[in-house]
């Protein structure tokens, strides 16, 4: 149905309504007076609706139930985000009351399982308490548990069956299985989503219309426990999101598609043909740079599709999908000689020659997500701006981030989602640190999150260490600075993510014509004797565009910028106790196959894989070692 049937057929929906409310008074014996009043509110309030309605952007062809479904989730979820918007506010200004509140709540409802009983939650009244009766933890403490929970055992940790099992992304090491409740999915979609949703309309006022967004996200595999329960990642799915779909420009049929590779260029296909697309979305801002790379790697195919009106032979598909798929289109010649127009022109600045009126790229692009989002915004998306929402993991909602439009990624702690502890970043390697509490911490200082979440976790350090950048009333904003994990340390001197990253962009920043597509570094002591030389040092594997070789003095800026930035690295290397660097130029797409394995052995979905930018498998910096140019 075109826009301009949309004209007719508001006016005939309301006065057939109009027609049933005089039909049903009189058949009620109403007052005269009631069905006539009724009957004006109606053609008053569906007036207003239309009214609304054609006042906003909205794609071509979109039928009338699509418009009028979208408009109303729109409403709702606004009027959902600011209520909730108004509750956050409050609680930020008596954030010891909030916190305590939501930790006696998880004490209360856990209290009669065998944990519970085990720590005497029902006795627990304050968090003083709390914290005198239960340990710091870490996932060894759990695994146990977890792995009975998993094969039928009913109120170990929690009160109620978990949703699914959920795994772990693995950057940390192996990847591990949590429980995933109906508390934790509530408390990320009413606190995070609808709270992040209306933050985004307030910035960027022109994302409040009837536009389709692009959303790249997969139908991951799930298996299942011996006790039935579902084994996967614990985030946003095509199936979590079904009554959604017609908000996203990828059709329903397309997530029965088993194939990442296949569903991402069914994902390209029907957002091309779209022009006026309003948003790109997807969990990270890798999986839209992975997204941008396929287009660049396969837009002449995709622009053949879209003027013969057919879903391209080389895909894997079910003929009953494809006849699906290609029943939604139709030659458009005129929109194909567009595309083909713009690719000719070149990928810098591509998406907002293709989409004009794309207003956002909704992803995270902080922590281990940054060069994603910087190459996006040199490259594909120029000029186009990004919101990162949330701070958020396996274990649930952390933060969100209510300033859309500032550079530095801030996050305001949730205090109703998690009961959070703080570990000062001088006593993480103490055997019993003594943690702080919300209204504890400063301004300035670096701290390891120690959290209390709504699925079975109890003083968990979840290994991520962020700064306190400020409060917003009482409550802490923070950024993230890195997983202790992914710490390069080889003789003690504790190379944070963060702080390669930035040795390395100054680095590359002096290789004439280079462009860093993607990185990851190993210490020399999970490789062996393979590599020679006997001094621990950092082995490096980059992936650059524009350059097919290095000099070595070249590769020598590398170390050289990160003495320059780590006064304790500087020493090390001084006194020969770390050995210089080692710097190893991986071929074109060596990261998109290492991706795969990663995927492949943690059984992590493409909706929450995050790059590990510190290997602990020997197995992964071989593989990257077979793929070196130089």
């Amino acid at each position: 149905m075109s826009f301009s049937w949309f004209r007719v057929a508001v006016p005939l929906c309301v006065a057939v309504l109009s027609a049933a409310v005089a039909i049903l008074g009189h058949s009620l014996a109403m007052p005269a007076a009631l069905p006539a009043a009724f009957g004006v509110c109606s053609l008053v309030g569906m007036a207003f609706i239309w009214r609304d309605i054609s006042s906003k952007m909205k794609g071509e062809s979109r039928t009338l139930s699509s418009l009028l479904s979208q408009y109303l989730a729109v409403k709702g979820v606004g009027w959902l985000g600011r209520r909730q918007r108004r509750k956050l506010e409050a609680d930020t200004l008596n954030v010891k009351q909030v916190q305590e509140e939501t930790l006696l709540k998880r004490l209360q409802k856990n209290q009669h399982t065998c944990y519970g009983r085990q720590y005497d939650f029902s006795s627990i009244k304050d968090s003083d308490g709390f914290r005198a009766r239960h340990p710091i933890t870490t996932y060894e403490h759990y695994r146990e548990l977890i792995r009975r929970i998993a094969v039928g055992e009913e109120k170990l940790i929690i009160a109620e069956k978990p949703l699914i099992l959920a795994m772990t992304s693995g950057t940390s090491g192996t990847s591990a299985m949590l429980l995933s409740t109906k508390d934790t999915n509530t408390e990320f979609f009413l606190q995070g989503v609808a709270v992040c949703l209306e933050a985004m309309r307030q910035a960027f006022p022109a994302t409040d219309s009837l536009q389709r967004t692009t959303k790249f996200f997969y139908t991951p595999t799930f298996r299942q426990s011996e006790a039935g329960i579902p084994i996967g990642p614990n985030s946003s799915t095509p199936a979590s999101s079904r009554h959604m779909l017609n908000l996203y420009t990828t059709p329903a049929p397309a997530f029965e598609v088993p194939s990442e590779k296949d569903t991402l260029y069914l994902h390209l296909l029907f957002a091309l043909k779209d022009p006026s697309v309003g948003t790109l979305e997807s969990n990270f801002a890798s999986t839209v740079f992975y997204a941008f790379t396929a287009l660049q790697e396969r837009w002449q195919e995709l622009v053949e599709d879209i003027e013969r009106g057919k879903v391209s032979s080389s895909l894997a598909l079910e003929p009953e999908v494809k006849a699906k798929l290609e029943a939604l289109m139709k030659p458009d010649p005129k929109r194909a000689a567009q595309l083909r127009a713009h690719f000719q022109d070149g990928f810098r600045g591509i998406a907002k020659r293709l989409w004009p009126h794309l207003h956002l790229v909704l992803a995270v692009d902080s922590g281990s997500n940054q060069i994603y989002g910087e190459m996006l915004r040199e490259n594909y998306c120029r000029g186009i701006p990004f919101y990162s929402p949330f701070y958020a993991a396996t274990e649930g909602l952390i933060g969100v981030n209510l300033w859309p439009q500032e550079p530095n990624r801030r996050y305001l702690l949730c205090p109703r989602s998690m009961f959070c502890e703080f570990l000062p970043e001088s006593s993480l390697e103490e055997e019993t640190p003594h943690t702080l509490l919300m209204e504890d911490v400063k301004e300035g200082h670096n701290y390891e999150l120690v959290i209390t979440n709504a699925s079975g976790l109890f003083r968990y350090r979840i290994g991520d260490i962020v700064k306190v950048v400020g409060f917003h009333n009482q409550c802490p904003v923070v950024e993230f600075q890195y997983r202790r994990g992914q710490m390069l340390n080889v003789r003690g001197e504790k190379v944070s993510e963060a702080l390669f990253l930035d040795a390395l962009k100054k680095a590359v920043s002096q290789w004439p014509g280079a462009q860093l597509v993607d990185y990851c570094c190993a210490e020399s002591g999970i490789l062996g004797d393979s590599i020679g030389g006997s001094d621990p040092h950092y082995q490096v594997f980059i992936e650059l565009k524009g350059v097919r070789n290095l000099t070595e003095e070249q590769r020598y800026k590398l170390d050289i910028c990160l003495q320059q930035d780590s006064a304790v690295y500087k020493s090390f290397r001084i006194k020969g106790s770390i050995g210089p660097m080692r710097v190893q130029l991986v071929a074109e797409g060596a990261f998109k196959e290492l991706r795969k394995q990663m995927m492949a052995f943690s059984s992590t979905s493409p909706n929450t894989f995050k790059m590990h930018r510190v290997l602990r498998r020997k197995e992964y910096a071989n593989f990257l070692l077979g793929k070196t140019v130089s």
